[in-house]
């Protein structure tokens, strides 16, 4: 009997065993070296459905190659759906992971977390306050161009994903214009879900330093007042306390002012083109992670691990001040620059003001190299402590006032297709209707002479005149009175740093598609002239004005072609409208 009985004890824990080594990561069983394919990834979150009521794994879109990109969803409530999480009124945190998927600490650590929050129940207590929101791989396909040499700086994994998609694009430059079909994915799930707190984990690139894990998160005004004060007095302190707690340095992210640390570090304001600007102007805060490169894999997973922890504790604590901090955000940007009218900032910078930060880097000498012809940089491994400057007041460089609208004519819908990614209301006008509008007319405009993201970016001046004018039945109308105000003037205002316009949607409006003969528009400038005896006193001052211009005949002629009825009264004019009154 008793025989018997220590058979079925030792059974009993062979299938305990068996049943926890199921849930040992692929990570965790290479000795914390590895991590798995896709297809691997997706199989062990699909286990875990499979294992707990409180998680849903759900489809979000499809990759350039047709890769299936997935959300989970855990909650207590079982509350899947955007509604339902709405309706229980707990903070939603949205955890994107491997954006660029070399860097992919994150997926390995929501492995883990998942584990012990659904599956061990040692953390079960998380998602008491909160619904969770995570993405396993942004981005799948270049998940899947695996190999140990895919990030030179990097200290494994022991083979990693590629930094951008099939397609060569790099989704944190593309939550404006939306080339991909990832982001486009994405921006329909964001504005579905809405999420109350936003993190994207990415690893570094740049210096050695003591830091495992760096950040940076909005703060300025690119955020309401009320949410960028949250952040500095009550998120940074803690999570960085918490951060420590558990055993790994923390730092904002490092990036020097000048060539080393010396010069001290920056603190910049994201444009809307990467996610945690993208967020900013949503009204949401965005949290971005990286951690160092140079760390071992081990390290860097379980220190974002531990912020991941740190999101989720601090967003049940302050769960209630979040969402009303939201609601009251997203009213905010409305009253301030729609109904107010003050003037909306587009673009910051910082200042030369700077406060002490005590710096742990790495020593580093420098030493000559007849490969590179000067010195290159050696880090010694040997850790020093010295305060350094920290550059992060931030201030407006450029802002606009707010129109009541904007129309968009009928022939570019694909513009307003893209909007409509973004959550922005777009009404489509039925009759002919008269407006009050402000025009831009643009001169020295210049295009890149590279290509970047797969767009040639122009540069311009501008100008600004009103006019009045009746819109055709069909344009678009967007008034600027929504919650997604930020959005929209980011997109349509020309100086805006990632406007269509900024990223070349519109460069035909600067291509001229008729021309003149010089035989033809000869005789009409000599009766230009005696038409208008002022005009061959501006004709030679323009002349004289420039040598290459005297010896140019046609550009002698264009002068006059320009001030012609036969000009292109289009060439150079924005079509987007920036809409004063409606009369």
């Amino acid at each position: 009997m008793k025989k018997f009985i220590m058979i079925f004890l030792i059974s009993l824990s062979l299938i305990a065993q068996q049943k926890n080594n199921e849930w040992v990561t692929y990570f965790e069983k290479s000795n914390y070296l590895s991590t798995p394919n896709y297809d691997e990834t997706i199989k062990y979150f699909k286990a875990l459905e499979r294992n707990s009521p409180y998680i849903k794994l759900i489809p979000f879109g499809k990759t350039a190659q047709e890769r299936t990109l997935y959300i989970c969803v855990v909650s207590k409530e079982k509350a899947f759906t955007p509604a339902k999480a709405k309706k229980i009124n707990k903070p939603i945190i949205l955890i994107q992971n491997g954006i660029h998927s070399g860097e992919i600490e994150g997926k390995d650590a929501s492995m883990i977390l998942l584990r012990e929050i659904l599956i061990t129940k040692e953390k079960f207590n998380l998602i008491d306050n909160v619904t969770l929101l995570i993405i396993p791989v942004f981005n799948a396909d270049g998940h899947e161009r695996r190999s140990p040499f895919n990030r030179i700086n990097q200290n494994g994994p022991t083979e990693m994903g590629w930094r951008t998609t099939a397609q060569n694009y790099n989704l944190n430059r593309d939550y404006m214009k939306a080339d991909s079909p990832e982001i486009q994915s994405w921006l329909k799930l964001f504005n579905q879900w809405l999420p109350d707190f936003f993190v994207d984990s990415h690893t570094t690139d740049g210096a050695d330093y003591q830091y495992t894990i760096t950040y940076g998160i909005e703060k300025y005004r690119n955020l309401p007042p009320k949410t960028a004060q949250f952040v500095k007095e009550k998120f940074i302190p803690f999570n960085n306390k918490r951060t420590e707690d558990k055993g790994f340095l923390i730092a904002p992210y490092v990036s020097y002012k000048g060539r080393n640390f010396e010069s001290g570090i920056v603190d910049y304001s994201a444009t809307p083109r990467f996610s945690t600007g993208y967020t900013a102007v949503q009204n949401r805060i965005g949290l971005l992670i990286e951690t160092h490169m140079l760390k071992p894999y081990k390290d860097r997973v379980f220190a974002t691990k531990a912020m991941f922890e740190n999101v989720i504790e601090f967003c049940s604590q302050y769960k209630n001040e979040l969402i009303k901090l939201n609601q009251e955000g997203d009213r905010f940007v409305v009253e301030n620059y729609f109904i107010n009218n003050n003037y909306f900032p587009l673009s910051f910078d910082v200042s030369e003001k700077s406060k002490p930060f005590l710096y742990k880097g790495i020593e580093a000498k420098e030493e000559d190299s007849w490969i590179t012809g000067k010195k290159v940089i050696r880090y010694t491994g040997k850790p020093f402590e010295k305060i350094i400057p920290f550059y992060d007041d931030n201030f407006v460089k450029d802002s606009v006032k707010v129109p009541i609208g904007y129309i968009i004519p009928v022939e570019y819908k694909e513009i307003v297709n893209r909007i409509k990614l973004h959550g922005i209301e777009v009404k489509r006008l039925n009759e002919e209707k008269n407006f009050i509008v402000e025009k831009y007319m643009f001169n020295n405009v210049k295009f890149s002479t590279s290509s970047f993201e797969n767009h040639f970016q122009p540069t311009y001046d501008y100008e600004i005149f009103r006019d009045t004018i009746k819109s055709k039945k069909g344009d678009y109308f967007i008034r600027t009175n929504q919650r997604t105000l930020g959005v929209i003037v980011h997109l349509l205002e020309p100086k805006g740093p990632d406007s269509f316009l900024r990223w070349g949607f519109f460069n035909s409006i600067f291509e001229p598609k008729e021309y003149f003969e010089e035989y033809s528009m000869e005789p009409i400038a000599q009766k230009m002239v005696v038409d208008n005896p002022k005009l061959k006193e501006e004709f030679e001052n323009y002349v004289n004005s420039d040598p290459k211009i005297k010896e140019n005949p046609r550009r002698r002629l264009n002068f006059f072609y320009e001030r012609s009825p036969y000009f292109d009264n289009q060439l150079n004019i924005y079509p987007i409208l920036r809409v004063i009154k409606t009369l």
